[in-house]
């Protein structure tokens, strides 16, 4: 009960403490096992998070919590083929469950399985219609599948929940964008910036649509935005920038004559280490217009690390997974989890 009124304080690391001194007493309690377990997967360690939920396996192979959440990390590292054989376990025990069939969708969606992805994911979003993670990757499948008008509808309904994620606004920019309403995605993009100040995709998919809107100047100010936060990134994390995402700033800062000078990796001392550098290749004339959702796909999660966005800490973290993750169950006060998944939680 001491650990549940540390989580309802929101302060995991005490939580963390008394469940350990928990298990020390009760070391088969499955239980308290599990929830130690998710509280170290909402918090990313998850060697120690497959360490206390293998544990609740072996006391009680078929809790369903436990495998939920071990899907739910191994889907997380890509291993989406072992994560639905665990979801399917879950679904005996568990049929109706929104985090399942979010998670079930979300690896439809890694296999590029479209159609699957939007079924599993509606059935979720019938099972609890207010879970804005859900609107969140629904908008995302459909933006991916051009479907510009029903990812409006998902990502408003989302922002509705949680209005202060600045990722959201720019996935709404980029649906407003492609149904040819540029002066709405240019407020969404205000918005987007203002709420996220780490994130570099934010600002290079608004300087893409300045660009194309003739506005270099705006477009300017954007991309070098967008370098101040990917050389504050390479130093202070590990991650890696996505493939696509670092083509299109390339060729934008080609088109704007800058960006020669913005280097995309962290310096090592490993001499087969290679950097990648803006391109200067391209004439200086360059007008083709760029796609302002050409970055998007690969570099956006299902929101598994949502939550330390919506406190505009960034989505760091999201730019190095495959759109695949999972919304991570997250313990509540019972324990259960809710659903990236980022994200990144039931879900």
């Amino acid at each position: 009960m001491l650990g549940k009124i540390f989580l309802l304080k929101g302060d995991l690391d005490k939580a963390i403490e008394i469940y350990k001194k928990a298990v020390e007493f009760s070391p088969e309690n499955t239980e308290l096992l599990t929830t130690l377990g998710l509280l170290y997967l909402q918090l990313g360690i998850y060697q120690k998070a497959f360490e206390h939920l293998g544990n609740t396996l072996t006391y009680d192979p078929t809790n369903y919590k436990a495998i939920l959440a071990a899907g739910s990390m191994m889907q997380t590292h890509g291993d989406l083929d072992v994560a639905l054989t665990k979801y399917k376990v879950v679904a005996c025990a568990v049929i109706e469950s929104p985090p399942l069939w979010n998670n079930i969708g979300m690896c439809f969606f890694g296999k590029k399985k479209y159609v699957a992805a939007i079924s599993c994911l509606k059935r979720a979003n019938y099972l609890a219609p207010l879970d804005w993670k859900i609107l969140y990757n629904l908008g995302l499948v459909h933006l991916t599948m051009q479907q510009y008008a029903s990812a409006f509808h998902f990502l408003s309904a989302a922002i509705n929940f949680q209005p202060k994620m600045g990722e959201l606004y720019m996935l709404l920019a980029v649906a407003l964008t492609n149904l040819e309403d540029s002066e709405n995605a240019k407020r969404a993009y205000e918005e987007a910036v203002r709420l996220d100040k780490c994130n570099p995709l934010v600002n290079l998919n608004y300087a893409v649509l300045l660009y194309n809107q003739g506005e270099k100047r705006d477009a300017l100010a954007q991309y070098q935005e967008m370098e101040k936060k990917v050389n504050l990134l390479k130093y202070s994390s590990s991650l890696e920038f996505d493939p696509e995402m670092v083509e299109v700033a390339q060729k934008l800062g080609a088109a704007l004559q800058v960006g020669e000078a913005l280097v995309w990796t962290k310096p090592v001392k490993d001499p087969k280490s290679k950097h990648q550098t803006a391109s200067t290749s391209k004439a200086a004339g360059f007008q083709q217009p760029l796609g302002s959702n050409q970055a998007l796909g690969q570099a956006m999660s299902s929101a598994a690390t949502c939550r330390k966005l919506s406190s505009g800490a960034g989505g760091t973290s999201q730019l190095t997974k495959p759109p695949s993750l999972p919304l991570e169950p997250e313990p509540t006060v019972e324990a259960q989890p809710t659903e990236a998944s980022a994200q990144t939680r039931e879900k």
